[in-house]
């Protein structure tokens, strides 16, 4: 099956995942940027991976807008995010960035990856800071409160090869 996967990152956790991927599938492996100008007709599988902030998943707009052009193909999609994926907040926001039917149909996994300060525009920067310091000086914090505030304090990686395993089963059903 000719694979190729498609990524968004901004700080290299979802291009990592979407090498991982590509090397265990077999694929091609594009930035959207690249895949942009790229004839897709020959794919048998297209495997979209973008990177999740707060409350939206970037660039899948890009990724629904072509859905119906890709009737007959494997469709699968991911998202790198900085939570655990333990995390209950995971799961409720997939299933709210997830819940159009066209978008019920193609499976959807999550990769932690982390923060990387370094490598984050000013504005993703500037927005984290402020999250961070809204957090720590919220009175009466709950024990995850404050477990969330240390831990996006500085860069970290939560990124782990294994997490890829379900795609690859998937892709290979």
């Amino acid at each position: 099956m000719k694979t190729i996967v498609i990524y968004h990152s901004q700080t290299g956790f979802t291009k990592q995942y979407a090498q991982w991927i590509a090397e265990g599938a077999r694929a091609d492996c594009l930035s959207l940027s690249q895949a942009k100008s790229k004839n897709l007709n020959d794919y048998d599988a297209i495997i979209f991976g973008s990177w999740a902030r707060a409350s939206a998943v970037c660039k899948l707009s890009w990724f629904k807008k072509r859905i119906e052009g890709w009737k007959g193909k494997k469709l699968l999609a991911f998202c790198v995010g900085a939570s655990p994926l333990e995390s209950p907040e995971v799961q409720k926001a997939l299933k709210e960035h997830f819940h159009e039917p066209k978008l019920q149909e193609i499976p959807l996994f999550y990769c932690p990856g982390g923060l990387n300060y370094e490598k984050m525009s000013l504005s993703s920067r500037v927005m984290m800071k402020l999250f961070v310091k809204v957090l720590k000086g919220k009175k009466d914090q709950t024990p995850q409160e404050r477990e969330m505030a240390r831990m996006i304090s500085s860069s970290y990686d939560l990124s782990d090869k294994k997490y890829i395993q379900p795609i690859l089963d998937c892709l290979n059903r």
